[in-house]
């Protein structure tokens, strides 16, 4: 090939060699999602039907049940629904509100349409807890015009830790993969259950199952790896929960119970917990 000819063929062979380069370039790009797939958010779920009213009976005992798509409470604060059914934290690490936050009760009937009842139903059990939590968490914004945001704060906690004799754990023995906690009792006497929970899960579901034994944050120190079936039983003292003291009942006290039964230990310390503060609440309209 002469120089004159290489010189006429010259830009088509760059041009060539551009091309090539291009393709190898998409050839080896990972694929990205369209846009209309990558920008849908997930859509959230909510009750269908909420009515809230203030109970005005002056008092009487607290309830709440929810019996498939339909949730009921009688005679309960605006805390305590957030404390057990929006967010699943103990009352110590909700900060801030309204005066009335503790002490006005409310009556509530509230129904998720079939379609919200069926997802639910199909995810696990895990899922189900953080997408209802978050159906409350709705509900008390729409209704309560509650916002709120997260902190880290420096505060009292209880660290479990391995007793001296070493630990007294009995491994799960369910298969599936399913966990959960039970609590139920008769007066004083508390009957406290887990199944297939790590340790690091335990400390988080005696948190959220007795804060008013405990008043403070359980964190996982063991060190211990593992699912565990739990069975705690013990009697509540209120005059014997923030030193550990043992009950003056007919039970252990629950630092008893928890060194006895299954051979760790409470111990007191401080560190960082994440706590929920609010910013605004509003007192809701009947309807």
């Amino acid at each position: 090939m002469t120089a004159r000819t290489l010189r006429r063929r010259l830009p088509s062979l760059l041009l060539l060699v551009a091309l090539a380069l291009s393709s190898l370039i998409r050839a080896q790009s990972p694929a990205q999602p369209t846009p209309s797939t990558a920008s849908t958010p997930a859509e959230s779920l909510s009750f269908e039907v909420a009515a809230i009213r203030l109970n005005k009976s002056g008092g009487g005992n607290s309830s709440s049940d929810t019996d498939n798509n339909r949730f009921t409470a009688v005679n309960v604060s605006l805390k305590s629904l957030m404390q057990y059914d929006a967010y699943g934290i103990p009352a110590s690490r909700i900060f801030g509100g309204p005066k009335w936050l503790d002490s006005a009760r409310f009556d509530i009937e509230a129904k998720m349409d079939d379609e919200t009842t069926a997802r639910l139903k199909n995810l696990d059990r895990q899922q189900r807890n953080l997408q209802t939590q978050a159906i409350f968490q709705q509900l008390l914004a729409d209704r309560f015009q509650l916002k709120t945001h997260w902190e880290t704060r420096e505060l009292p906690t209880y660290a479990l830790v391995v007793a001296r004799n070493g630990p007294k754990l009995k491994p799960t023995a369910d298969t599936t993969g399913n966990s959960g906690t039970s609590v139920s009792g008769n007066g004083s006497s508390v009957n406290f259950k887990t199944t297939g929970l790590t340790l690091e899960q335990f400390a988080e579901s005696l948190t959220s199952s007795t804060s008013g034994d405990l008043g403070r944050e359980v964190i996982d120190k063991t060190g211990i790896q593992g699912r565990y079936d739990i069975t705690l039983n013990w009697t509540r003292d209120t005059g014997a929960n923030a030193s550990g003291d043992p009950a003056q009942g007919s039970g252990p006290s629950l630092f008893t119970a928890i060194q006895e039964q299954i051979g760790l230990k409470l111990e007191s310390s401080k560190g960082p917990v994440r706590v929920l503060v609010i910013d605004h609440a509003e007192m809701p309209s009947d309807n």
